[in-house]
């Protein structure tokens, strides 16, 4: 499998999430932000960092780039997409996703490793999770409050579309303690935490985000549930 992984101005996690692919079994495939064509990759991640300096707001001005075109037409068509943190937001900037992330509600940087509940393994990138499983990832961010309307929030929660929750403490004021969601086909997820930076022992509080990299191989090999149309 071929998981493209896009490299914006302002990338700061692309060789962690190209790593990541890589200890999963796939191949990291660096897709740059300027260039349409996504050179045939089986899903896509958009990592962490601070796109193009977050002028304007989060993820505003990547939503417009080429590359990012491609991606959403892609998407729209079944790809699988990860957002990752600054890529959670380009999500949402980009419609993919509803919703926005705003400043940190206590108005700062948080960057601690952070429990969280799985809310739904019928995502691309959920399924060798169990329901309800908690597992640590890192969470590393200033503009990470998950904010939406009541009617988008109740909608997310009717629809099984709240991917994951904070537990143990909310480490930026998210509404519902929402820390990750999906779009209604299940293709798309956007994660604040940062699931890259617990692959390996080594340099991770766990393992734990090896499982999103190994439930989209597994998705993409028909393994798990397939998502729905």
């Amino acid at each position: 499998m071929r998981i493209g992984v896009v490299t914006f101005p302002g990338s700061l996690d692309d060789g962690d999430a190209a790593r990541a692919v890589r200890l999963a079994g796939a191949e990291a495939v660096r897709l740059w932000h300027a260039d349409p064509d996504l050179h045939g990759v089986d899903a896509v991640v958009l990592p962490g960092g601070f796109s193009y300096g977050d002028y304007l707001r989060c993820g505003a001005i990547a939503r417009f780039s080429a590359a990012m075109e491609s991606i959403i037409d892609a998407a729209k068509g079944g790809l699988p997409v990860l957002g990752i943190c600054n890529g959670f937001q380009i999500l949402c900037e980009a419609h993919l996703l509803p919703g926005a992330l705003t400043r940190n509600q206590h108005l700062h940087f948080r960057n601690r490793d952070q429990w969280l509940k799985v809310e739904s393994t019928s995502t691309a990138w959920t399924g060798t999770f169990t329901d309800g499983q908690e597992i640590l990832i890192p969470v590393k961010n200033g503009e990470g409050c998950y904010v939406a309307d009541q009617r988008t929030l109740d909608e997310l929660e009717a629809t099984g579309r709240v991917v994951a929750r904070y537990i143990r403490g909310n480490p930026n004021g998210s509404q519902r303690d929402i820390a990750a969601i999906t779009n209604e086909r299940g293709n798309v997820v956007g994660i604040m935490p940062h699931p890259e930076h617990a692959v390996e022992a080594l340099t991770g509080p766990s393992l734990d985000g090896l499982g999103l990299f190994a439930s989209v191989l597994a998705h993409l090999a028909g393994k798990t549930t397939a998502v729905p149309a």
